[in-house]
């Protein structure tokens, strides 16, 4: 019989503590308000931060996408050359080889360009991924400070 009671009481207190929300958050009295305000301009600046931050890594990447356009375009037009000097370097002589072996370099770079310009939208991609996350994260935690003002301030009006 005393376990019972013992579990009843347990089982009260733990869903009178779970459903009055100024026992489940972190600033919960008047004299808490400095430390929420200040938190809360932290975080309301972080936010514009990474709204900005946000904002400049989606206006790059359309330059980036064309930028990596066009090292495609550049890197086909070279290996097609390369192909065409390659096709006549066989039946040539050794200066059309020389020719041919230097527009395959030329191919190869080009086709590193385009590599490298191809990362460099996926580097971008990652970062707006990140930054939106991290946004998401940041208004998450001003709307939980947004409740735990509105409950400190319903809790001076009673």
């Amino acid at each position: 019989m005393k376990k019972n009671i013992y579990f009843l009481a347990a089982i009260i207190i733990i869903a009178i503590s779970a459903s009055h929300p100024a026992y489940s958050q972190k600033y919960k009295t008047v004299e808490d308000t400095v430390k929420l305000n200040k938190e809360y301009i932290e975080l309301t600046e972080d936010i514009a931060d990474l709204t900005t931050e946000l904002d400049a890594a989606k206006t790059e990447l359309p330059k980036l996408e064309a930028k990596a356009a066009d090292a495609n375009s550049e890197a086909e037009e070279a290996a097609s050359a390369s192909k065409k000097s390659a096709n006549k370097a066989t039946n040539g002589d050794l200066d059309d080889a020389k020719s041919a072996k230097k527009r395959a370099n030329k191919a190869l770079d080009k086709a590193e360009d385009f590599k490298d310009a191809t990362n460099r939208v996926k580097d971008q991609n990652k970062k707006i991924e990140k930054l939106t996350k991290e946004l998401e994260k940041k208004q998450k935690q001003l709307q939980e400070l947004e409740m735990m003002r509105n409950t400190i301030r319903g809790l001076q009006q009673n």
